[in-house]
């Protein structure tokens, strides 16, 4: 099975990156989402195609010192378990 996700805009409030790490946190994001759904981590409804306006996903607790890799990995996560409910 192939699966083909379009994030159009993903918005993070308050997060403490700086003015370049906004392309790491994406690459982060589209990784782990990436990684999530090849393991098989999918809704049956992916098979069947379906669109949504908007994904609700969980709060992303950041700890002290946390990187744009693993920012992008938590929301990665965050957004994967919004879709996959």
């Amino acid at each position: 099975m192939n699966i083909r996700l379009h994030i159009d805009r993903l918005v993070l409030d308050r997060l403490p990156l700086g003015a370049h790490d906004g392309r790491l946190v994406q690459a982060a994001v589209e990784a782990e989402l990436s990684r999530l759904l090849a393991a098989g981590i999918a809704p049956d409804a992916f098979s069947q195609g379906f669109a949504v306006p908007s994904v609700r996903a969980d709060a992303v607790r950041l700890e002290a010192g946390a990187t744009p890799q693993g920012i992008g990995a938590q929301v990665a996560r965050a957004v994967h378990g919004g879709i996959t409910r």
